[in-house]
């Protein structure tokens, strides 16, 4: 990707972590960036996906395309998480080989290693154990997407790489209470809490799982590095290699936000995975690192979410 001029396709370019990566490609000085609105191309019809690649011959492409949500929206409609997701991967990844893409890159999921896997997670764990079953579809659909990008590398010799990272965050995330996930949701609460001047904030669970939290321009930092450095067959975890419990974190947010009632943690409510900490080990070795040390993870955190925060408001998202 040296050609500042290569034409470069970024599906899902709206969403949370495809908004991350056109603003970071605008400014690498990348000058040739091919987007399509929902409305002007379903990824889920095979045929309009052919014919966009046809005429548009993309030289890389980025896929960050897909239906996501948190545990309320997987558990509510898993039919859709299992069919979007594969139809948009299928199409995009089979369409690039066809027109002879240079580079793939596609997007996973953490939520695609079993639930009670070793700590930290390894890349070599994917199909080890049970999957969490509160987004088995999603997850299913997600490494069926890893194993297509294999395979094509395998068979046609392609490059096309797959990359797993952590929870994420930022500006262009979803903050929707009925299909958010965790971060977004707690953020919105807190915020509209103190607006509100409501005495509480429920939130879902025992508050006593782990996650691990990345800044979406983070992981476009790291995946444009891995698509200038990296070319091979196994995937990639993307991550800080630090992380907290929820209860932590609606803490954090609490006092960020300057919420001063209680926070109730609803034990009615799932938890989800008990634990999702990725090894980055593989990440660091090709030569990226978010973090040296749990404090400066914390730090991070804390501005990521100020920041967040601000675009919220900025934007008038609640």
């Amino acid at each position: 990707m040296n050609d500042r001029n290569a034409k470069i396709y970024v599906a899902g370019h709206n969403g949370l972590v495809g908004s991350a990566l056109v603003r970071k490609l605008k400014s690498l000085g990348y000058k040739n960036i091919i987007t399509r609105q929902f409305s002007k191309l379903d990824l889920r019809i095979q045929s309009d996906v052919e014919q966009f690649f046809a005429q548009e011959k993309p030289e890389y492409v980025f896929l960050a395309a897909a239906k996501v949500g948190g545990i309320k929206a997987n558990l509510e409609n898993p039919a859709h998480f299992m069919y979007d997701n594969l139809s948009i991967q299928t199409n995009v990844i089979h369409s690039s080989y066809k027109h002879d893409v240079k580079k793939l890159f596609f997007l996973g999921s953490s939520c695609i290693y079993p639930r009670n896997c070793p700590q930290p997670i390894k890349e070599k764990y994917l199909l080890s154990g049970n999957l969490e079953k509160t987004n088995e579809q999603y997850a299913i659909a997600k490494i069926a997407g890893i194993k297509m990008c294999q395979a094509y590398n395998q068979q046609y010799k392609t490059n096309f790489i797959s990359c797993m990272p952590t929870n994420l965050y930022g500006p262009g995330d979803n903050f929707d209470l009925e299909t958010s996930h965790v971060f977004p949701a707690l953020l919105r609460k807190f915020y509209e809490a103190k607006r509100d001047k409501k005495k509480d904030v429920v939130v879902w669970g025992t508050g006593k799982v782990y996650r691990e939290f990345l800044h979406v321009d983070e992981l476009a930092d790291a995946v444009m590095f891995l698509m200038q450095h990296y070319k091979g067959n196994e995937i990639v975890n993307i991550g800080t290699g630090y992380d907290l419990t929820i209860s932590d974190l609606a803490y954090v947010i609490k006092e960020v936000v300057g919420f001063e009632g209680e926070i109730i943690f609803d034990t009615s409510k799932p938890d989800g995975t008990p634990r999702k900490k990725l090894c980055v080990d593989r990440l660091s070795a090709i030569g990226w690192k978010s973090c040296n040390s749990e404090k400066e993870a914390q730090q991070k955190l804390k501005k990521g979410i100020k920041d967040t925060l601000n675009w919220c408001l900025k934007n008038s998202v609640f």
